[in-house]
């Protein structure tokens, strides 16, 4: 049985911060070598909104210095930049074709984010459609995905079932030998079991919850201000950690809390060991401990995971063939797997 196919991205943002690691990354790294993997920095998702381009350019060298550092392995995966592997545009632009504009219009991304501008572009309505093709260009059949991406893979899931319906052969064959002469939108709903051209991808949930960023409030992103970043040195994670947000119930010292509501503890789960993640549950329950004597715990953990990671960005920053090379390599197998799946696909759809 063929191995397994993923595909996942990463705006360039700059350096990661540690809830892009945890979230999305730090999967990664695990799975590699479990399936046949390929990773990209998405850079065209990253011109939706206004950007500088020599700031593009810097964030997205780091950000490959950031996954680099963090274990994700040229050998082991394909690592490359999107907008070095033209089709990806090309498929998009196919599937703008067959992809009503209500279901884009629905997505919950595209609703919270038109809702903060005044002038709406178009690469925000038809961002998931991107993501789509992203996906369905290497025929990828699993996604690591958090909860909140779910949605996005739908439509995905929805855009290969309808592709399949208008353009495969063998695929619509396959329905009419199942219920006979369908109508067409009764072919586009039918049982996934079906095996088309382009795969229905399933998502691949990643083990850790949804991080929250250090007011608490919000998911961890950079626009926000709520984040650590994971290349900071440790004087500069603890001025962030030290007044993070914690229990709300814990006013005083002596005040027990409770460790399930306090974001301190979900970051204990996610770097300290099991038997240091009990403790804290117990001191926090007990008020044994004060916040800050927990965040001291959690920095500590912390920089245990994350010394080794700066260092050895330090070492590919020093060294930019460490950087370019494997790029190159992972743009020139992904544009040979893209160019095989865009042939293929014009061909079915009478373009030349």
């Amino acid at each position: 049985m063929p191995q397994s196919r993923i595909f996942s991205g990463i705006q360039p943002s700059g350096e990661l911060h540690i809830g892009n690691y945890l979230g999305a990354v730090k999967n990664w790294v695990s799975l590699q070598r479990q399936y046949e993997s390929f990773f990209c920095v998405v850079d065209y998702h990253a011109i939706t909104g206004p950007y500088v381009p020599d700031d593009l350019r810097r964030r997205t060298r780091d950000m490959v210095v950031s996954l680099l550092a963090s274990g994700v392995d040229p050998s082991a995966c394909t690592l490359f930049i999107q907008s070095a592997v033209p089709e990806h545009t090309e498929l998009a632009w196919i599937f703008n074709t067959i992809t009503p504009i209500g279901e884009l219009e629905r997505q919950t991304q595209f609703k919270e984010k038109s809702a903060r501008q005044e002038s709406i572009l178009a690469g925000i309505l038809n961002y998931p459609v991107l993501q789509a093709a992203d996906i369905l260009l290497y025929k990828a059949n699993l996604v690591p995905v958090g909860e909140d991406q779910v949605q996005h893979l739908e439509l995905s899931r929805e855009i290969s079932r309808r592709w399949n319906a208008k353009f495969d052969p063998a695929y619509i064959a396959a329905l009419e030998a199942r219920s006979g002469a369908a109508a067409e939108s009764a072919k586009e709903s039918s049982a996934e079991d079906l095996v088309g051209f382009f795969p229905e991808p399933k998502a691949l949930l990643t083990p850790t919850r949804r991080i929250m960023g250090l007011d608490g409030q919000a998911k961890m992103s950079k626009s926000l201000g709520n984040t650590i970043g994971l290349l900071e040195e440790p004087k500069d994670i603890w001025e962030k950690l030290r007044p993070a947000v914690t229990d709300p119930a814990r006013v005083r010292k002596t005040d027990p809390g409770t460790p399930e509501i306090c974001n301190i503890y979900h970051l204990h789960k996610a770097f300290s060991d099991p038997a240091t993640v009990e403790h804290v549950a117990v001191q926090c329950r007990t008020a044994g401990w004060g916040c800050i004597d927990c965040k001291k715990v959690l920095f500590e953990s912390m920089d245990r995971e994350l010394t080794p990671i700066r260092n050895r960005a330090k070492e590919i920053r020093s060294d930019p063939s460490v950087i370019d090379e494997p790029l190159a390599r992972g743009a020139e197998h992904a544009r040979d797997i893209a160019g095989d799946t865009m042939r293929e696909t014009k061909h079915m759809m009478g373009l030349t």
